[in-house]
């Protein structure tokens, strides 16, 4: 029977069963565990595949790999974005050097040195304009020049200024800014990195892979099933049942296989139908009905039943702790 269709016919045959009149109502259903799907990460291929679909896998234990190269370089480049914020950082604590400033200085005192070259140039040519012995060009050109070396005085100065007040607040939090977001970046790709290699969360049975060696999967998509905690049995409740069992009902399980029935306690029941909705029935077609439970085992161990086995649960004289 197809997968699909199994849950279906687990709640047309509790229906049936429970409306033949019988002394002892049963649901019926199965044997199931946690389903714990493991996804992928990061785009890259599978390199290795540890452990095959059905084994049994501790907590930690690493079940596949995938590519590490190319998240490896992403993590290259982001140390070094983090260490060159770093290292601003520390370069505006410290302040400017000593020798920066004096190399400032210098270059302002030649550069006041042109200006006053350009001014006297200009002077004279000038004079020499008004004596009609030089062009209105070449005065021209002698104003660019004095104006160029003004520029050039005024841009020097307000660098000195700035290195003689030092590294202000503003400056300082923008470094300590970019230097936390580079440290976010590799702590990411670290994490990135790490999880390349599929750990098993907890301990249980690998249910499936649905890739293959070589494969590249998405990222997000399932790359391993775990079928993980004690088992526990999936039942379909019949609706003139359903109101008699609550969280800590014991029932009575008995699975294929076993000659005597194993004493369970309800863990769950379902507030919505799992058949047609109430609403659209009339008070005797609502013992159609039909309402998902899940029952824990009481005191068996885990390795007793496969996942999938058939029981039924006996809802005669039901016990409520």
């Amino acid at each position: 029977m197809p997968d699909h269709a199994r849950p279906l016919f687990l709640v047309l045959l509790s229906i049936v069963i429970a409306g033949c009149g019988g002394d002892q109502p049963v649901a019926v259903g199965q044997t199931a565990r946690d389903r714990v799907e493991l996804t992928s990460e990061a785009p890259e291929p599978i390199v290795e595949i540890l452990v095959a679909e059905g084994s049994q896998v501790s907590a930690g234990d690493i079940l596949l790999r995938q590519q590490p190269e190319r998240v490896a370089a992403q993590l290259a480049q982001a140390q070094g974005a983090r260490d060159r914020s770093a290292a601003r950082l520390a370069e505006l604590k410290r302040g400017p050097r000593s020798e920066r400033i004096e190399s400032t200085r210098a270059r302002l005192q030649g550069a006041q040195s042109r200006l006053q070259n350009a001014a006297a140039q200009l002077a004279r040519t000038a004079e020499l304009v008004d004596r009609n012995l030089a062009t209105a060009a070449e005065r021209d050109r002698a104003v660019a020049e004095r104006d160029s070396a003004l520029a050039e005085v005024n841009s020097l100065r307000a660098d000195l200024e700035a290195l003689l007040e030092g590294t202000t607040i503003e400056e300082l939090r923008q470094a300590e800014s970019a230097l936390d977001e580079s440290e976010a970046r590799v702590r990411e790709l670290r994490v990135v990195i790490d999880r390349l290699s599929v750990t098993a969360p907890r301990s249980g049975i690998l249910d499936a892979l649905p890739f293959q060696e070589g494969e590249r999967p998405p990222a997000g998509a399932t790359v391993a099933v775990m079928l993980a905690g004690r088992p526990y049995a999936r039942v379909y409740i019949p609706e003139p049942y359903r109101a008699r069992l609550t969280a800590g009902t014991i029932v009575p399980i008995r699975v294929d296989g076993f000659p005597e029935p194993f004493p369970g306690r309800v863990r769950f029941v379902s507030g919505d139908a799992a058949f047609t909705p109430f609403y659209a029935l009339t008070e005797h077609d609502r013992s159609r009905l039909s309402f998902l439970a899940e029952i824990d085992f009481i005191d068996v161990d885990d390795h007793n039943f496969a996942t999938g086995v058939p029981v039924q649960v006996n809802l005669s004289g039901i016990d409520n702790e």
